[in-house]
């Protein structure tokens, strides 16, 4: 190949490298990111947080101790949304149903657990939140888009950022 036609090829590669692949991309929009609620409900869940905006909202002010400052977050309680999938509670929650758990899981596969009967404020007020927001802006990727905020407990270790599912669990009867 003749070294003018190589070196207008290397030219060409760089300029659609460097101006129109960037701006293709641009034009595709990125899949929205979902939280997966599923196992032991009545109706499974995929949201995204389009829907978490259109649902209740509460807002906490913690210290988080691993920043050592404080943040204010904005988002869902955990009760409301396993209340949407159909999971049992108040009155509902009752025998078996108590040994039942909510298992939160991270997109780095991070894994936590809380009772149902913690979560559910006829019993204990905890307050736990799949938060979309941070001191008022939209969590940073490596924090969101969900992080599962519980802020009674005395450390963070429940708190799960990049959320990506909750599956409810029943126990096994022994």
């Amino acid at each position: 190949m003749h070294p003018s036609i190589r070196h207008s090829r290397a030219i060409l590669t760089a300029a659609l490298a460097t101006f129109v692949l960037p701006a293709i991309r641009a034009q595709v929009p990125a899949t929205p990111v979902e939280l997966r609620i599923s196992g032991a409900v009545s109706t499974p869940l995929v949201l995204t947080v389009s829907d978490l905006k259109k649902m209740p909202r509460k807002t906490l002010s913690v210290v988080n101790p691993h920043e050592k400052k404080q943040e204010t977050y904005e988002g869902v309680l955990l009760e409301e949304i396993l209340r949407r999938a159909g999971v049992p509670q108040g009155e509902q929650l009752r025998g078996s149903t108590m040994a039942t758990y909510v298992l939160a899981e991270a997109q780095d596969s991070y894994r936590v657990v809380f009772s149902l009967p913690e979560l559910d404020s006829a019993i204990l007020d905890s307050d736990v939140i799949v938060a979309d927001t941070m001191d008022g802006a939209p969590l940073a990727p490596k924090q969101g888009p969900f992080k599962l905020v519980a802020p009674h407990d005395k450390r963070p270790a429940r708190w799960v950022r990049m959320l990506k599912s909750i599956t409810v669990v029943r126990a096994p009867a022994q």
